[in-house]
């Protein structure tokens, strides 16, 4: 497959509606693609994760494909995540989202727009965008996605790490395959400056951090450790963190409504593959154990258990 674009971790691109581009003035050709784990992979493309976290700054604005990798998600990872959104989502009084059916591996799976990038300092404390989606922001670098479309068909094809250039045939053939994803709660991400369609970049929006502050329920702190705890089986550096941040899951629901830190220098957080080094090969074999997720699993099943116990529902503030 051949290869192109981005060649470092910096820079920021300019917003195309028909193309990507890169930091560098080189381009995409209008094709840049990432490849993703599962179950990540098509809760993006189906219009529910809204914002891709890692560990590096968005290369790119623009059409982004999105491609699953071939590791078959455990079942406690899945739900683990589906976990998540369903706790994120009722803080914004979202209930009974329509998860994927099947996480397909090693499948084109479709596209979404990248719209801008922030550090998670920004975007848990932007109070012009829904509170589901500052709760998304639990890793270094968050990737703002709009407008998801997925495959009709999926098609079969090999990755690669980082952003790489979809192979031209595979484009050919997937774009005219697409359709149009409705997500339980579409954003559109306002630009600081409606005039310059790269504007939403990191460092560009100011917010007073002690009163922008997120307030958070023990259930749904609960779903984020669940959320961190099945991530961590994708990064290398982020095994501590991830057994310190399940050990302490019930500590970490005290219920005290401050918003942790969450960008101190390995965090792990919910996104897959945080220290994906771009262009390089994928490791798409790794040997993951579900018992973190499972120990997260059963901190949340236990909360939720008291809350319904309590009678406070999570939902609008």
């Amino acid at each position: 497959m051949r290869r192109g674009g981005y060649s470092g971790r910096g820079g920021f691109g300019h917003h195309s509606s028909s193309s990507s581009s890169s930091s560098d003035g080189r381009g995409y050709h209008g094709n840049p693609c990432l490849t993703m784990h599962q179950p990540w992979a098509s809760l993006l493309v189906h219009g529910i994760k809204r914002v891709e976290g890692r560990s590096w700054p968005s290369p790119i604005t623009g059409r982004l494909w999105i491609h699953a990798a071939s590791k078959v998600p455990d079942p406690d990872t899945i739900k683990a995540m589906e976990d998540f959104y369903r706790e994120i989502y009722a803080v914004d009084g979202i209930t009974g989202i329509n998860f994927p059916q099947h996480y397909p591996v090693s499948r084109l799976l479709g596209c979404v727009e990248v719209v801008g990038c922030l550090r998670s300092q920004e975007l848990v404390c932007w109070e012009d965008v829904p509170q589901s989606v500052r709760l998304e922001g639990l890793t270094d670098f968050c990737w703002l996605c709009e407008n998801p479309q997925k495959l009709v068909v999926p098609f079969e094809m090999r990755g690669y790490q980082g952003v790489y250039n979809l192979e031209r045939r595979i484009y050919d053939g997937a774009v005219r395959g697409l359709t149009p994803v409705q997500g339980p709660l579409p954003v559109k991400f306002p630009l600081p400056d409606p005039r310059d369609r790269s504007s939403l970049k990191p460092g560009s929006l100011t917010f007073d951090a002690p009163k922008s502050a997120l307030q958070k329920s023990p259930s749904v702190t609960a779903a984020i450790a669940g959320a961190r705890a099945a991530a961590t089986q994708f990064s290398k550096k982020d095994h501590n963190a991830a057994a310190a941040c399940t050990s302490h899951a019930r500590e970490q629901c005290s219920g005290n409504g401050d918003l942790p830190s969450i960008v101190q220098g390995s965090t792990a957080a919910y996104s897959q593959n945080l220290d994906a080094e771009p262009l390089r090969r994928p490791r798409l074999e790794y040997g993951a154990s579900s018992r973190l997720v499972t120990v997260a699993l059963k901190e949340l099943k236990q909360l939720s258990g008291s809350e319904r116990g309590g009678g406070q529902p999570v939902g609008r503030s």
